[in-house]
């Protein structure tokens, strides 16, 4: 069986892998591995052999996402990617960013911290519920924008929601308009195709450790070649004025910040071998018919309509169910420690969803205890009318 590849608590149905995601045995191994190399002779390892180490995780990554390997860096999340980004672009009082109202809360909070700083504007334009058509979607975004938008921030797949939102065509229409792209593609890698060089954004940021299975703090941030000089470093240490450079600034600035440990970062092509000897394309494209074959019967089953239609234009491994619940948190924890079902309650301006994580690993019998819980909890509680 697949899940007894994984760590995971077979007590537990687990259907929450878009939160952190879950790393399997073998990969987890090789990241101890390069733990312990490092521990052999520190100095060594950091001072000679890290970096040609690291620029063979990077070339192996970069064929995955299909860019040029020195165009990219690896962060631990991408909320560290995008705090890089927020703090170098030059904004000026009254400039806006054009976003939408299904962002992850913590990129959220990060431009408003920037907006506050610089006096730039936050402007989350409304994408409503249900979606009709990837062209609803491009009309109200673009309403949003105005003589003084100057960047467009986007994820590519909404935590909250799970829907697919047709950035190629907005990073298209931004770029012939002279603004500045930057994508959040948290859930991408490994559950959708990703070609950055065919999105063409000026920024992108994804991660390692949920759908590519890595372990935690394994993300990446690429930046566009004009642009990768004026990206300051969010810290500034050995690589800044480097006094023996290498052959790009840019990845002088913001690979060499100090001792860390980035085992996590060496694991790459262990990651890709793991998905690629389990035939993680194929059991991705089971997982994805899955949820489109169970969304509608769980809206049926709380009393709510899907979001989007159903297909895989808007839908990969996840969906979110609407839900009317006045405690999500409750709800969550009800779920878990009655139930043994770990997933999400999911909250945005449009309201509450319960989201579904679906990989290969799961069982059909985690869809069972979810659905006769979410039963039980109807006719027994007051947590879902």
């Amino acid at each position: 069986m697949i899940k007894s590849q994984f760590y995971l608590d077979p007590e537990i149905a687990f259907l929450n892998h878009g939160s952190f995601g879950a790393c399997p045995k073998p990969i987890f191994e090789h990241y101890q591995y390069w733990q312990r190399e490092l521990e052999k002779n520190p100095v060594r390892f950091i001072q000679k052999e890290l970096g040609g180490h690291l620029k063979k995780s990077k070339e192996a990554l970069s064929k995955y996402i299909h860019c040029d390997a020195k165009d990219f860096f690896f962060t631990p999340n991408p909320t560290t990617a995008i705090n890089t980004v927020m703090r170098s672009i030059a904004l000026q009082a009254g400039d806006e960013i054009l976003t939408t109202n299904h962002e992850y809360g913590a990129m959220d909070r990060t431009w408003h911290y920037y907006c506050k700083k610089s006096g730039a504007q936050y402007i989350r334009q409304n994408i409503s519920l249900p979606i009709i058509s990837k062209e609803q979607i491009l009309e109200q975004f673009w309403s949003g924008y105005t003589s003084k938008t100057k960047v467009v921030f986007l994820n590519q797949i909404s935590s909250a929601t799970a829907l697919i939102f047709p950035v190629k065509e907005i990073c298209e229409k931004a770029r012939s308009l002279g603004l500045i792209t930057i994508i959040d593609g948290a859930h991408v890698p490994g559950h959708i195709d990703l070609n950055i060089t065919e999105l063409n954004p000026d920024y992108y940021t994804g991660t390692l450790h949920k759908w590519m299975l890595a372990p935690k703090g394994c993300s990446f941030l690429y930046v566009r070649k004009e642009l990768q000089d004026s990206l300051d470093p969010l810290v500034v240490s050995w690589g800044y004025e480097s006094v023996a450079p290498g052959e790009s600034r840019f990845l002088d600035y913001h690979e060499q910040q100090g001792t860390r440990d980035i085992a996590a970062f060496l694991t790459a092509p262990a990651a890709i071998e793991f998905l690629k000897t389990n035939h993680w394309s194929e059991q991705s494209q089971k997982c994805k018919q899955t949820i489109l074959e169970i969304y509608a019967d769980f809206c049926q089953l709380v009393g709510t309509e899907p979001i989007c239609p159903i297909s895989s234009e808007f839908l990969g491994q996840m969906c979110s169910i609407p839900i009317k619940t006045q405690k999500p948190l409750e709800l969550k924890e009800l779920l878990y420690n009655q139930y043994k079902i770990e997933i999400p309650v999911m909250q945005i301006d449009h309201g509450f969803f319960i989201r579904i994580s679906w990989n290969a690993y799961n069982e059909a019998s985690d869809l069972d205890r979810l659905k006769n819980a979410l039963i039980q909890i109807r006719a027994t509680t007051g947590l879902l009318s």
